[in-house]
């Protein structure tokens, strides 16, 4: 507390002094102000920790001063010092902002004690006001990679559902991002402020799992030491994402539909009903509707969470945005090793645009984040990439005219960004006069200007 600055505003300069000297006894920068026009001055000048105002004061009262600082600095709390006959007045100004008031006479050590607290209250906001603003900007729309118009749509599609209570499906192959949509679900909705609660349903046993959900009293099984609280009552308030859901045993979807009909539970070993406030994520890279004609996934819970079904669609059928998301994760792997690599050889560029891959943007990251672990100069050359990975067959193939073009345009593009969108550089890589090069680019509605820095 040391550090603290306190502000005294008394129109009395005895008690002003008396306090002051206490205050700084325990610790604290004192500032003192005799006047309102004294104390808004020091409020402007200095970054103060708390302000104690007496509720009378000779131009006006406590109150209108403490609205006047707390214009000046919002977060700051302030403590009303109030004679015994205005208690009322004290607390007509907790409504409007106060932390906390003491009556005269009083002990030094109430009045320390207040202090304490509202400096360790408002130090804790701030944090979690900064973590969450860290949080909000790393999930918001434009820290999220997307200039496909598949991924546009997805972002649309979030921004129109944030808002709403409905339950909601991402669906798509693994290393999608389907985690990353649910956390942005949740940031940009009205539940922000609560937990947000993830959980991997392939990855725990099944009685593991129903636990960790619904949480268990003591002895309720085997190694059941102490009573826990579950995932659903630690989001109460927020959100809860069950990912790979059509891994979760059946036994266990029963009692989630209950929570999803009624918002309610029984712990394990319990016969408390729990009642609970949370919005529901799920996701799944499995086909549903194949998984319930196969009796592995309850028909009447798939109805209950395909309310809002949002597809993410794969890296290979958003290709355009694969050299941004490697712009991204060079420079985010780059900070990390402490490397000033400037991006990636066209050959080796070319590889990646070429590859399927399999495991999307989850792959691609750790094969960025290999490339500059490994790299030995300021571009990532082709023998950094993929190793022996080739590209992986689709599952279905395409007419030999539409397989050519997907790959024609595939290639435009890769060449494009690895030349920085200078046409001259990338026509004489692909072996093509430059007259030739752009009816290929006028072909394939591709502009050179869009890949320019």
């Amino acid at each position: 507390m040391a550090s603290a600055k306190v502000l005294l505003v008394d129109d009395d300069p005895n008690l002003v002094e008396l306090i002051g000297l206490r205050l700084e006894a325990a610790g604290y920068e004192v500032l003192r102000a005799l006047d309102e026009g004294e104390a808004m001055r020091k409020v402007r000048e200095t970054a103060i920790d708390l302000s104690v105002v007496d509720l009378q004061l000779v131009q006006r009262d406590g109150i209108s001063l403490m609205e006047s600082l707390h214009q000046v600095a919002p977060r700051m709390p302030v403590i009303i010092l109030t004679a015994h006959g205005s208690i009322e007045s004290a607390v007509e100004a907790m409504k409007k902002g106060a932390y906390s008031y003491l009556t005269k006479p009083f002990e030094s050590r109430d009045l320390i004690f207040q202090i304490e607290r509202a400096i360790d209250t408002s130090r804790l906001s701030v944090e979690v006001d900064r973590l969450r603003d860290l949080l909000q900007e790393r999930y918001s729309p434009a820290n999220i990679v997307a200039g496909s118009e598949k991924m546009r749509t997805v972002l649309e599609a979030v921004s129109r559902i944030a808002d709403t209570e409905s339950t909601v499906l991402l669906l798509g192959e693994s290393g999608t991002g389907k985690d990353l949509i649910a956390k942005l679900i949740h940031l940009a909705g009205p539940r922000k402020a609560k937990p947000f609660v993830a959980l991997n349903c392939a990855a725990l046993p099944e009685t593991l799992l129903e636990s960790s959900l619904f949480g268990h009293e003591k002895g309720a099984f085997s190694g059941a030491v102490k009573t826990s609280r579950g995932l659903f009552q630690q989001a109460h308030g927020g959100s809860v994402f069950l990912d790979e859901i059509a891994d979760m045993p059946l036994a266990i979807q029963a009692k989630v539909l209950r929570v999803l009909q009624e918002k309610q539970f029984y712990p394990l070993g319990s016969e408390k009903l729990i009642e609970v406030d949370v919005r529901v994520i799920t996701a799944t890279n499995k086909n549903l509707e194949e998984q319930v004609k196969l009796g592995l996934f309850r028909q009447d819970l798939y109805y209950r969470i395909h309310v809002i079904p949002i597809h993410l669609p794969a890296l290979r059928e958003r290709k355009e945005d694969i050299p941004p998301l490697i712009d991204h994760f060079i420079q985010q792997f780059s900070v990390k090793t402490g490397k000033e690599i400037k991006g990636l050889t066209p050959q080796a560029m070319q590889k990646l645009m070429l590859y399927d891959w399999p495991g999307n943007v989850r792959e691609l990251e750790n094969t960025i984040e290999y490339a500059v672990t490994m790299a030995d100069q300021d571009r990532i050359t082709e023998d950094l990439v993929l190793g022996n990975r080739v590209a992986v067959p689709p599952d279905k193939l395409l007419p030999l005219k539409e397989a050519k073009d997907a790959f024609e345009k595939s290639y435009l593009t890769s060449l494009l960004q690895s030349c920085r969108g200078n046409v001259s550089e990338a026509s004489k890589l692909a072996g093509k006069y430059r007259a030739d090069f752009y009816i290929l680019l006028r072909k394939h509605h591709l502009s050179p200007t869009t890949f320019k820095d």
